[in-house]
């Protein structure tokens, strides 16, 4: 038996070429021919276990970022059109009005953007709650700035909308 012996998924071990050494009954570690002690399956499964978790919380946290770039970006252009079209009509003789107009339009964008996002973070916070409810002795991840981002963009989201809607 020459090399290094590896354990497989089954808790086998095997030599590099493939050769079958032995076998770690009961999720026991073995050694390996230097002597250092090799992780059971189980402990291979915990560490991916433990991995699967945090890559699915990052993936929740880059969806959640992308919401809040969708809102900030229809909250921003919804004030910009409002801010646009008031310097117009303030620089041009009254026209007449449609039945949506800009500052409609600018108002439904904002509400879009502020109800989305607002969707977005309760959906956050269901599937973070439904995450580690189903795997509890993992314990609570470290917190993400994420969600913090988020409600911080709501609320300049809200006061943008208060402000086009009281006409500021």
């Amino acid at each position: 038996m020459g090399g290094r012996a590896l354990v497989n998924q089954g808790g086998e071990a095997l030599e590099p070429d493939g050769n079958y050494v032995g076998s770690a009954e009961g999720g026991q570690s073995m050694s390996d021919p230097e002597g250092r002690t090799l992780p059971s399956s189980n402990e291979l499964a915990d560490d991916r276990t433990k991995l699967a978790l945090t890559r699915t919380r990052l993936a929740h946290d880059r969806t959640l970022m992308a919401w809040v770039r969708t809102s900030t970006s229809l909250i921003s252009f919804g004030f910009t059109i409002y801010k646009f079209f008031q310097a117009l009509r303030d620089s041009q003789p009254p026209v007449r009005t449609h039945a949506l107009g800009p500052r409609g339009f600018a108002l439904v964008l904002m509400a879009a953007g502020v109800g989305g996002l607002l969707l977005a973070l309760i959906q956050y916070r269901h599937d973070m709650r439904q995450l580690f409810r189903t795997y509890p002795a993992y314990g609570p991840s470290e917190r993400s700035v994420a969600p913090i981002v988020a409600v911080v963009v709501t609320g300049i989201g809200v006061l943008a909308f208060v402000a086009v809607f009281l006409r500021l």
